[in-house]
């Protein structure tokens, strides 16, 4: 061969080579990038190709699909349907052709469309019998019947709110529900109207905010339901040891390192009162003084054994409550009454009352109880995991009379079950530039039947803009809606 035509053997074989270098590239390194890149029309176009696998609660589907208009541009063969879409929005999400996913929606998209990994072996006998692609189903941990008690109440008292119950046993979260909420139905599809629903439900033109999930993702001041924790506190540090015995609590208290009384709600038994009287009237002395007297490092130590300052994953992601760090003792005292800077979420104050329940052991918090392919085998199972201790067994068993206590002849009477025995705690928290709004209403409870099994604790937050303000409060607003999701819960087990 002469010298010019080996020269452009070469160069067509560098030409070859540099090919098939590129393809492996974008084959094997660059294909999962590409796959998942939302520019990436042919994968957009092969999600809603099939219905989607489901969401599924007590064995029936919470949503489903349907197939497009493809009228116009839209080459989206199906979109996503819910069943009682606002009820359910703050466990699914959404998933539309417009405006992509979120919350299980999103963290679940790989089993929901059958793409995941996992389903790869469920896929390819698919294949060998001509069966289209199919998706996995999502079963959560959610309770169908406590779910409905804890919308309907909100959306009855007709403000904006959050309700949260967990199974403390084991961290099932057996309802989660904010108000006001959205239908994903709405938008779930790629048209104008799809687009309209959109715009409407976004903050800048809906002051109410609907598709904020409030249970997860707004904190609040968790005002005197806070004041459970700081129970926990005095008796872990040994400060009190009992919930009977007197306090050293002189009333009027003025705060450390100011000429600043704390006032209590009205004229209240709260001077050197036990812990058990000081949380059935709610003193803030007591409580504030507590928080004062353990100082700011115990008391964030305690807030952090029951979840406070870190996210939670549920697998939705839950915003950090928060307890602050470099406190003096006044400020400290105000946090220890649940205002000042705590600030919590509604699934944290059911995770206080959960632990409470559970003789002190808090389970991690979970609405994923299994995945499964589409003709149900299991792919995975979710398995209760211990998330902390903050209370030993006896201080837990010491705190649950003490709220039994308030239930039974405190702020907490509407929270009563006939037959079951209830402990909660109201709080009524302060919000605006000098409280000048209308302060939200708490209440946190758990249940417990005659076996001594605590199957369900909820927490409930009420903000309602429109009461008048002295109607105001977690015994009002609060518990009938807590005690309404309990009695969901227990059912016939009564």
């Amino acid at each position: 061969m002469n010298k010019p035509l080996r020269r452009i053997a070469i160069f067509c074989g560098l030409l070859v080579l540099t090919l098939l270098i590129r393809d492996n590239w974008l084959q094997y390194v660059k294909a999962d990038s590409l796959k998942e890149d939302q520019n990436n029309r042919r994968v957009t176009i092969a999600r809603y190709a099939t219905p989607r696998g489901d969401i599924i609660v007590g064995g029936t589907a919470v949503t489903g699909s349907t197939q497009t208009n493809n009228s116009g541009l839209n080459d989206l063969k199906y979109k996503r349907t819910y069943k009682n879409g606002p009820m359910w929005a703050p466990v699914t999400g959404y998933a539309s052709q417009a405006f992509g996913a979120n919350q299980l929606e999103s963290i679940e998209d790989g089993i929901l469309t059958g793409n995941d990994d996992r389903l790869f072996f469920r896929n390819t006998l698919d294949m060998l019998t001509g069966k289209k692609l199919q998706g996995g189903n999502v079963v959560t941990t959610l309770n169908a019947a406590a779910q409905k008690a804890a919308y309907d109440g909100l959306k009855n008292v007709g403000g904006k709110g959050a309700a949260v119950a967990l199974d403390p046993a084991t961290g099932k979260i057996l309802a989660l529900a904010s108000y006001p909420s959205y239908d994903p139905s709405s938008f779930a599809g790629n048209s104008d109207k799809d687009a309209e629903a959109w715009k409407k439900l976004q903050k800048k033109y809906n002051p109410d905010d609907p598709m904020l999930n409030r249970a997860l993702r707004e904190v609040y001041p968790p005002g005197s339901t806070f004041k459970v924790v700081t129970a926990a506190a005095a008796l872990e540090n040994g400060l009190y040891t009992s919930a009977d015995q007197p306090t050293n609590s002189p009333l009027p208290w003025v705060m450390p390192g100011t000429v600043t009384e704390l006032k209590n709600e009205g004229n209240i038994p709260c001077k050197n009162a036990t812990m058990r009287e000081a949380l059935r009237v709610s003193c803030n002395t007591v409580f504030g003084k507590i928080g004062a007297d353990l100082g700011n490092d115990k008391m964030l130590a305690e807030a952090k054994k029951f979840g406070f300052d870190s996210e939670h994953f549920t697998p939705v992601r839950s915003a950090a409550s928060v307890f602050s760090d470099d406190m003096n003792k006044s400020q400290t005292a105000l946090s220890s009454i649940g205002q000042y800077n705590t600030a919590a979420t509604p699934l944290q104050m059911a995770m206080v009352a959960a632990a409470v329940a559970n003789d002190g052991k808090l389970m991690k918090p979970y609405m994923v109880d299994e995945l499964q392919t589409s003709n149900l085998d299991p792919i995975e199972k979710t398995r209760p995991q211990e998330l902390s201790r903050p209370l030993s067994t006896q201080n837990a068993q010491i705190l649950q009379s003490m709220m039994e206590t308030v239930v039974e002849k405190g702020t907490g009477t509407r929270a009563q079950i006939p037959g079951v025995t209830v402990g909660g705690k109201t709080g009524t928290a302060q919000h605006g530039v000098a409280n000048s709004k209308n302060p939200y209403a708490w209440f946190i409870s758990f249940a417990k039947l005659k076996d001594g099994s605590s199957p369900v604790a909820v927490a409930v937050v009420v903000e309602d803009e429109h009461a008048n303000r002295d109607d105001i409060s977690g015994g009002g607003l609060a518990a009938p809606i807590a005690r309404n999701v309990m009695k969901a819960v227990i059912g016939n087990r009564t």
